[in-house]
């Protein structure tokens, strides 16, 4: 299922990244999914949902935005070592 947003924006937002609405939309979809998933909202597989893309292609478009695909601190992965013996 899926819900229609309106959301108002100015016509030089679309000028400024050289994107017509649809393009617009696909990219914000985008950026919203990337910077969520960054923070820890939100997992890999629902970003990808979030932004339209299969969960490979969602991998490969973080590159775009310098994010890392491995959200794991040191102490992730310590903890992870530790309950591996």
């Amino acid at each position: 299922m899926s819900v229609a947003l309106k959301l108002d924006m100015p016509e030089g937002a679309f000028s400024a990244l050289r994107k017509d609405p649809t393009e617009f939309t696909k990219e914000l979809r985008l950026a919203a999914a990337v910077k969520w998933y960054e923070l820890g909202m939100v997992s890999q597989e629902k970003a990808a949902e979030i932004a339209g893309l299969n969960r490979t292609d969602f991998i490969f478009s973080l590159a775009r935005f310098n994010v890392s695909p491995f959200q794991y601190t040191v102490e992730d992965i310590e903890k992870e070592l530790s309950n591996a013996d």
